[in-house]
């Protein structure tokens, strides 16, 4: 199950940097002019989970495997982009296929970094990018409704749908809303969803600080929190700088380093954290002397979804779950404490999974 975040924003406002000290290498080169960044860069990033230690610890395990996200490093847009500017054809599509957006917006003065348009201001380059991100989605709009209009004529139903849907979003856009301002009625989620519509994504605000207001932000991030609110958002203060030079450092002078700047963690495990959490997404366990592994679903999944998250015949194949709190695990000291103290439950199909929980799957073939 992969889930993909993209990091957009204009050049040189630290995106490929950020990109870099998730991904812990140089993969994005982060250079001082715009679109060094050509081809989408994809991190494979481990979602910072301390539970899995303790977990692993109680069940003896060869092996931790953490649960994992993507982030897509996506060059830099600038104005006009939806008209092909720079390379924003390119870019838009790629942003298209993504399940959230990161916005990432420089917070920092640095007379040795140029800005594209000779200022510092977060919320209009905000703006910038949102304003191409909506007039893309007009332009794909307008281009279907003459063609479901036609079809609708026609007596057809799932394009009378769509051209309601359709209209929807061409208003809100129009009047220089995103489409994520919506509300969607539940049985037409599928079908607005298939519109794949870049301004419907939730977002996510990077506010990307110099080194000196990585603990306590800056006048700049504090407007990017403020314009996040309006939008709905969360936010995040970081110094993608800062943030590079932890991934390069081992996880003892990662904690030496980081005390020293008076911050009690990376930001970079703030940032999987939101946005782990603005995509929906919550974690199960599975735990055994082979290994302990932190699963990704989706919340209100079901016992026999997430069995299919491991593989697909566990979830045709399901019978029940063998569930365990994961604060009944630790403080029993594992599966044969939980049992013996009446904690393990057996769970069937209609069982909502909550976060934390530790389970094991029976099936059929």
């Amino acid at each position: 199950m992969g889930f993909q975040c993209g990091i957009v924003g204009l050049p040189n406002v630290g995106k490929s940097t950020l990109f870099n000290a998730l991904t812990r290498t140089a993969a994005a080169q982060a250079a001082n002019y715009p679109f060094c960044t050509i081809e989408p860069n994809v991190g494979d990033v481990a979602v910072p989970e301390p539970r899995l230690n303790k977990l692993a610890a109680i069940a003896g395990s060869a092996e931790i495997l953490p649960a994992r996200m993507q982030f897509v490093d996506i060059a830099g847009l600038v104005k006009g982009a939806s008209k092909g500017e720079g390379l924003g054809n390119q870019f838009l599509a790629t942003i298209r296929e993504v399940d959230a957006i990161t916005y990432v917006l420089r917070c920092f003065d640095d007379d040795d970094i140029t800005h594209v348009d000779g200022r510092i201001d977060p919320i209009a380059d905000f703006e910038v990018v949102e304003t191409e991100l909506m007039l893309a989605d007009l332009e794909s709009l307008e281009k279907r409704r003459a063609n479901l209009e036609k079809k609708a004529k026609g007596q057809d139903k799932e394009a009378k749908a769509a051209l309601v849907l359709v209209d929807l979003a061409l208003d809100a856009l129009r009047e220089g809303r995103p489409a994520r301002s919506l509300v969607i009625d539940a049985e037409d989620k599928k079908a607005w969803d298939g519109l794949q519509l870049l301004t419907s994504k939730p977002v996510l605000f990077v506010a990307n600080v110099d080194e000196d207001a990585a603990a306590d932000g800056n006048d700049y991030a504090r407007h990017v929190e403020v314009r996040a609110g309006e939008e709905g958002a969360a936010a995040v203060t970081i110094s993608a700088k800062i943030e590079e030079e932890l991934a390069q450092l081992a996880d003892d002078e990662q904690a030496e380093y980081l005390e020293s700047l008076g911050l009690r963690e990376p930001g970079l495990n703030r940032l999987i954290r939101t946005g782990y959490d603005l995509l929906g997404l919550q974690t199960y366990f599975t735990a055994g002397p082979k290994e302990t592994r932190a699963w990704t679903i989706r919340r209100g999944a079901t016992a026999p979804q997430a069995a299919g998250v491991i593989h697909t015949d566990f979830e045709k194949g399901f019978i029940r779950a063998e569930t365990i709190a994961y604060d009944h695990y630790v403080s029993l000291d594992g599966e044969q404490g939980a049992k013996e103290a009446g904690k393990m439950r057996l769970e069937g199909k209609d069982y909502v999974v909550q976060d934390g929980d530790v389970m094991h799957f029976r099936f059929n073939t």
